[in-house]
């Protein structure tokens, strides 16, 4: 049976629309995966992080997929490993990268993993996260924690505009009609 998973996208090197645009490829030819919804680009502050960095580009893909939620998880992390993504265990959290793929929510379900949980557990404390996510999902729950817009007023003060997508976002991928409000998987 398949399931809506949204996955949270962002990159802050080597070209970050072009990145992110390449990732929405990637995962667009998955298997048993089918992107349903994809919000615009954002320009967002790094946070969290230890000295200057770019801003970062990010944006929200909602999936419909049979993989179970290791195996998403594994093919994104393929995905990031073939964009140049390097796990370094000794380099500062939250350090610039090519390419961030975070399975963000798997339907309903709660995972507590070693290398995996989910709903992500900071997806709340960021603008990143949540402007594009409610963008495609504006009325969205997420597991044990609520409506995701009531979470808006702890991050409205972080700097985030919507930005131009690459030509790649834009080219081959579901046009998104209207908002997934409606669906009863959300």
């Amino acid at each position: 049976m398949a399931t809506v998973a949204f996955v949270g996208l962002g990159s802050n090197l080597a070209h970050p629309r072009r990145q992110i645009a390449q990732a929405l490829a990637a995962i667009a030819r998955m298997p048993q995966t089918r992107i349903v919804a994809l919000s615009p680009n954002y320009a967002t502050a790094p946070i969290a992080c230890e000295g200057d960095q770019p801003d970062y580009v990010n944006a929200v893909v909602a999936l419909r997929t049979s993989l179970a939620p290791r195996s998403l998880l594994r093919h994104l992390q393929s995905i990031e490993r073939a964009q140049g993504r390097d796990r370094d265990a000794a380099a500062p959290r939250n350090a610039p990268r090519t390419l961030d793929l975070d399975l963000l929510l798997y339907g309903r379900r709660r995972i507590r993993l070693p290398q995996l949980t989910v709903p992500h557990p900071r997806m709340l404390e960021r603008a990143f996260v949540l402007t594009p996510l409610l963008d495609i999902a504006p009325a969205i729950t997420i597991p044990s924690r609520g409506l995701a817009r009531r979470g808006w007023s702890a991050v409205r003060d972080q700097r985030i505009a919507r930005t131009r997508s690459h030509a790649l976002h834009r080219s081959g991928l579901p046009a998104l009609t209207q908002p997934l409000r409606a669906r009863p998987w959300i």
